[in-house]
């Protein structure tokens, strides 16, 4: 039996999401959006691309959420995109009511699926969807972290004139201007970053990396980023469906985890067949773990304008 993921939301994060999954051969895909044809058209095109690129999987795409039913992943994307000057946190309100109606429609036709969230503010939108969908923890993933650590080995790189693929480090807390690259865990091939860069060439990366988002909707400036995202969310998705057990950045439920209670954060997860497997709790420094305090209270500032729209 093939797997099955469905992608909320047609547009560009959304039909990479589904170009991805394709391509690696990884499970059928449906795309579904509200605007008519787009979907479909989409998911024809890509569907075409298979006897050229060598895949093999169904493609469709849909308006309504009966043909996603018994989806093993869902991916979120939905929603209002960033345009100049407009910080994530704008977005709150707007989105929120996409990924509300989403997650409901989702989670009444794939009640066993696990939820992987793209849409903006991110955390507070996996906070939204794991309210709603009544799902446990393990089940709702956000992904940040694995975009934030892409930018940041990015741009490491770039500095150091050195293969990616040596470059290891962690981005950690929420998806936003206060994330906390941990430069104190990074390495090239196990060498310590910080005896191969002086502390200001490291502190442009972090900041860099911080505003990396912004750094592109300034470039486009009708849309914000959606390669990276889209590969940052399949790479989460093939290590569920693959039971790969990776360990990787993502946006997790916390219930007293580092000190945090009820609120999604970034963190070391193990992605595996069940969702996140694993919550690693790394020992921070007192400076680590204050900007990661800091983080947790920018996401936490959004939830609690959540949670009185739930009340209201």
């Amino acid at each position: 039996m093939r797997k099955k993921v469905t992608v909320v939301g047609a547009g560009n994060v959304g039909a990479n999401c589904a170009l991805r999954i394709a391509g690696k051969e990884l499970a059928d895909v449906v795309m579904v959006d509200i605007a008519e044809g787009v979907p479909q058209g989409k998911g024809l095109d890509i569907l075409q691309s298979g006897p050229v690129e060598g895949y093999d999987v169904m493609v469709t795409g849909a308006n309504d959420y009966e043909p996603t039913a018994n989806s093993d992943i869902v991916i979120i994307t939905a929603g209002f995109p960033r345009k100049p000057g407009m910080s994530r946190d704008d977005l709150l309100l707007a989105n929120y009511e996409i990924v509300k109606t989403a997650t409901e429609q989702s989670a009444k036709y794939s009640p066993n699926a696990i939820l992987i969230l793209v849409t903006n503010p991110l955390d507070a939108m996996c906070w939204t969807a794991h309210k709603v969908s009544g799902f446990s923890r393990n089940r709702v993933i956000g992904m940040a972290g694995v975009l934030d650590t892409a930018r940041y080995r990015t741009f490491l790189g770039m500095e150091l004139g050195v293969s990616i693929e040596n470059i290891a480090a962690m981005v950690l807390g929420g998806h936003g201007d206060t994330m906390v690259p941990l430069v104190r865990f990074t390495n090239v091939s196990g060498i310590p970053i910080t005896e191969l860069l002086p502390k200001e060439r490291i502190d442009s990366i972090v900041q860099r990396t911080r505003d990396g988002g912004a750094e592109i909707v300034k470039y486009l400036k009708t849309g914000s980023a959606y390669y990276a995202p889209s590969a940052g969310a399949v790479e989460m998705a093939e290590s569920i469906l693959k039971d790969k057990k990776k360990v990787l950045p993502c946006a997790a439920y916390l219930d007293g985890e580092y000190g945090y209670k009820d609120l999604f954060v970034g963190v070391p997860c193990k992605l595996g067949s069940m969702g996140i497997e694993k919550i690693y709790e790394i020992q921070l420094t007192a400076e680590e773990k204050v900007q990661l305090d800091k983080s947790s209270a920018a996401v936490q500032e959004l939830v609690d304008v959540l949670k009185k729209k739930m009340a209201s």
